[in-house]
């Protein structure tokens, strides 16, 4: 008993210093920012020796965590070094009140089972399963809006800039209302200096797999390689893509009468066949007490 309690209580004290320090940092360098003040090289330096330390012992990658966030739409990277950090504080954190409520509250083993297993289980895979579902919702926001950049691109392309200077304007210009096709943008016209548009449009397709990112790479790397219209091509795509995305929402609503129909019967017609017979069958139930 007495190990269980200095064990829970060397969680506990581990848990609560982990997340004492990533918010006494994330407070203090918001507050120099906010000032207009440097942030000191030694702050940066003690988080990454504790976020290489969490990354180490749990076999993460601070590359793959970053990757998780720029897929999930949070550009900022910068809080990837506080994710390993405030997941396994929280984890430390739940495991020591557990282990704390077997003495404390009476806690019987199958609840200290059930509590553990529960717990390590939203902690471990609830913050994966939350950037996955936000880089489903990202690539769909992204395919809806793909027809008003095309156009955009395309009365670029009109004017005479080339492909590769209308996404670098684009780029610049997405960054005041939309975050995300400024990010996409700016992330292939710098893969596009280094590699080439026609890699970074694969790149791009890698990054975001939807039908409609997958025909604007296709459309686009051939009107490059034969030498076609660029405009022309945009545009066509551009109005193809919004037919596609009619037919969907035609079709979704022509499902809503058979998803309808399943409320109908539940509520309605059930409700309706127990008014009508239940006076009968209680009629045959006193007749025959």
């Amino acid at each position: 008993m007495n190990i269980m309690m200095v064990l829970s209580f060397l969680l506990l004290s581990f848990g609560i210093g982990s997340l004492l320090f990533v918010m006494g940092k994330s407070r203090r360098q918001k507050k120099l920012t906010r000032f207009n003040l440097d942030i000191p090289q030694n702050d940066d330096n003690e988080l990454a020796k504790v976020a290489d330390f969490f990354d180490r012992v749990f076999s993460n990658s601070q590359e793959e965590i970053e990757k998780k966030l720029l897929a999930a739409g949070i550009y900022d990277t910068s809080w990837a070094k506080y994710y390993s950090i405030v997941k396994y504080g929280l984890l430390f954190l739940g495991v020591a009140f557990v282990a704390a409520g077997y003495y404390w509250f009476d806690f019987t083993q199958k609840q200290i089972i059930m509590t553990l297993g529960i717990w390590v289980l939203v902690l471990l895979l609830g913050p994966d399963m939350y950037m996955a579902q936000r880089k489903k919702d990202l690539q769909k926001v992204i395919s809806a809006k793909l027809p008003y950049m095309l156009d955009l691109l395309a009365v670029c392309v009109q004017t005479g800039m080339t492909i590769e200077a209308a996404v670098s304007y684009l780029s610049l210009e997405f960054g005041a209302f939309d975050k995300d096709l400024s990010h996409m943008l700016k992330k292939v016209d710098e893969r596009a200096r280094l590699v080439g548009l026609e890699q970074a449009l694969s790149e791009l397709y890698e990054r975001i797999p939807s039908n409609e990112i997958r025909s604007f790479v296709m459309t686009l790397n051939q009107s490059l390689q034969y030498g076609s219209s660029i405009y022309s091509v945009l545009t066509t795509l551009s109005a193809d893509i919004r037919e596609v995305q009619l037919l969907h929402v035609e079709e979704k609503i022509g499902q809503l009468s058979s998803k309808m129909s399943i409320p109908l019967i539940i509520f309605i017609m059930v409700p309706i066949v127990i008014l009508i017979a239940g006076p009968g069958i209680m009629r045959l139930m006193q007749n025959g007490l």
